[in-house]
């Protein structure tokens, strides 16, 4: 598995601050439907960092995405990412940058975690509630003790708590990333240069 600090950076809302909780099995825990989201997600991380090199990229590419459509509100995490332009764009165009912005999502998810040497995921049993959201809190540790906190917004859509936002080491929000990365290509291209730039991270995930 590749490193995860430029996994959440190249993945890319404000900051929030880190969370207090104490870490248990990510599968001992699916009470609150925000647990259980996120529990979709640290399974099927596994499942395809098990698959591995034999799986290839397109294999865990297919193995993942109904785990990213299940547990992620990509419509809204392609809004917020884009910003306040998203209002002028025609509606071809932010079907488009959606259809575009998934795929770019489940590659990235397929080429970084690529293989399993005895990672697991932890997930807090507390579920802290802002406004309309959650949050809940993991850690990711590796075979050599190190620990990566991976914390995610959730909002209900549909019915379903779905993932709006990650953020990593408690407080870097990856959409906030992401609407820095695209701000020069939107003003220099608008919708048509960035629905470009997203299907080459596709196609060439980092």
């Amino acid at each position: 598995m590749r490193k995860v600090l430029p996994v959440l950076l190249s993945l890319s809302l404000s900051a929030m601050t880190a969370f207090v909780a104490c870490p248990v099995p990510a599968a001992a825990q699916a009470s609150d439907p925000a647990l259980a989201t996120v529990e979709v997600l640290d399974n099927g991380l596994l499942e395809i960092m098990h698959a591995g090199a034999a799986a290839g990229q397109a294999g865990r590419e297919r193995q993942i995405a109904p785990v990213v459509d299940r547990s992620f509100d990509i419509p809204l995490m392609t809004r917020f990412s884009v910003g306040p332009a998203w209002l002028s764009f025609t509606a071809h165009d932010q079907a488009a940058l959606i259809t575009a912005f998934r795929a770019m999502t489940i590659a990235q998810y397929a080429h970084n975690f690529d293989g399993w040497s005895g990672e697991r995921f932890t997930m807090s049993p507390q579920v802290v509630t802002r406004g309309l959201d959650k949050e809940v809190s993991t850690t990711l540790t590796t075979p050599g003790g190190g620990t990566e906190p991976l914390n995610y917004r959730l909002r209900a859509n549909g019915g379903q708590w779905k993932i709006i936002d990650v953020y990593y080491r408690s407080n870097i929000s990856q959409l906030a990333t992401r609407r820095s990365d695209f701000a020069s290509v939107l003003a220099n291209g608008g919708a048509p240069a960035l629905i470009v730039k997203l299907n080459r991270l596709a196609a060439s995930p980092r």
